[in-house]
């Protein structure tokens, strides 16, 4: 027999054993691998949420145009509690205007559409039905190609219509559906805080989760119109200016122009920050990986925590079993076996160990990944890596946490371990 056949004889055999000992003490075996199944379906679950909302989200933002650009008077606060820094509240407003200039003089960008929302309460009724706080929008006619938030049924409003501040509205899929099961939305009057709004379009189907409803509980009317319902907004925020620049590739190049323009308009000098935010989705989606960057770092402590308890079960078991088999040892060192033979002999067996317990973990966690699918609105995405992370996790755990038993074993004297009762 060759040295290889040898070594896999001998390592088969030590795998056996392990598992031997598994079966005849099961409930023991299932308390010392307890922390290494809590930790390492942890692990499993807590990697499938975090990219299945990741993803949800990238697909939310990304649904509004991945090449869109909004200038806004506050920064993104992602992650950021507490009340809003002094210099962000005393920021000037953007206007209308500040909107007409980037239009005009940012020859990189094709649509602009100034945009005000946020207005509170909002009561929107159709006959005996009615939408209770729906997000209603006072937009410029360029709204859907900014926003790719494109009308399905009827028509959106014009640069007449919104230049007149017609009542008009274009209302969302969800809107639709709550006023308007069972007739065609166009043409119906339905009332916003009492005032009396023509139908003339339904978006398309939106969906979304980042808001109670998504976009298709938004509804939308003429920026003037929206300012003789809530005049306050524009005192209080001004305006959001959503664009997007003629090719995808010159976002940068819009980003670029739309702040040069409004630092000119605001007189700021050339060592002045901006006082104005820009947003874009790959700057949202960067800002929100950093969020839920910090929330698996800490599910990633809880789930070492579990692994060392778990660790510390696996070493304990093993000194038990040393101290129980040290006759067993010395009649195996009698017969010829090394210390490395008797090294390995343990350190399989916790490895082993360790293995089975990751494995339950692993089936632990895809269970628990099923059941969130079940009631979650954007469902765990499982990796095959996760799970051989896991697995490969639990094998070192054992290995760290079984190398000292089994150097003790190693290193009992062969006639003291024959002597042992």
């Amino acid at each position: 027999m060759t040295r290889w056949s040898r070594l896999i004889a001998a390592r088969r055999e030590n795998i056996l054993t392990a598992f031997r000992a598994i079966r005849e003490q099961k409930l023991r075996s299932f308390l010392t691998c307890l922390g290494i199944i809590i930790g390492v379906a942890t692990v499993i679950l807590m990697v499938g949420v975090i990219q299945g909302f990741n993803r949800q989200f990238i697909q939310q933002f990304e649904s509004f145009g991945a090449t869109l650009v909004q200038f806004q008077k506050l920064d993104d606060r992602f992650g950021e509690g507490g009340p809003l820094p002094e210099e962000q509240r005393l920021r000037p407003n953007l206007t209308l205007d500040d909107a007409e200039a980037i239009r005009t003089f940012a020859p990189a960008i094709a649509f602009v559409s100034a945009e005000r929302w946020g207005g509170r309460p909002a009561e929107v009724r159709y006959r005996d039905r009615r939408v209770q706080e729906p997000s209603v929008g006072g937009v410029t006619h360029q709204y859907p190609e900014t926003n790719n938030h494109f009308v399905g049924q009827g028509r959106f409003f014009t640069a007449g219509e919104e230049r007149h501040a017609l009542a008009v509205a274009i209302i969302g899929k969800s809107v639709a559906e709550t006023l308007f099961p069972y007739t065609d939305p166009r043409g119906r009057e339905i009332a916003i805080n009492g005032r009396p709004f023509r139908v003339i379009g339904v978006f398309e189907k939106k969906g979304g989760f980042l808001d109670s409803g998504g976009a298709d509980m938004q509804l939308v009317i003429p920026i003037g119109q929206f300012d003789r319902l809530w005049p306050e907004r524009e005192r209080e925020y001004g305006c959001i200016i959503a664009t997007v620049p003629k090719k995808a590739e010159w976002v940068d190049l819009a980003i670029e122009q739309g702040t040069q323009i409004l630092r000119e308009r605001r007189g700021l000098r050339f060592n002045q920050p901006d006082n104005f935010g820009v947003r874009t989705p790959e700057r949202n989606i960067r800002i929100f990986k950093q969020v839920t960057g910090g929330v698996s770092a800490a599910m990633i402590v809880i789930a070492g925590i579990s692994l060392l308890i778990g660790g510390v079960g696996v070493m304990n078991i093993m000194l038990m079993n040393v101290t129980q088999r040290t006759r067993e040892i010395g009649v195996r060192r009698a017969l010829g076996a090394r210390q490395a033979d008797i090294r390995q002999q343990f350190q399989t067996e916790a490895i082993t160990l360790s293995v089975v317990g990751g494995a339950t973990g692993v089936l632990l966690g895809l269970g628990l990944s099923r059941l969130v699918a079940l009631v979650s609105p954007f469902p765990p995405v499982l990796s095959p890596w996760s799970i051989v992370a896991g697995l490969v996790v639990a094998g070192l755990v054992g290995f760290f946490f079984g190398t000292y038993p089994a150097y003790k074993a190693a290193r009992f004297d062969p006639i003291e371990a024959l002597r042992y009762e």
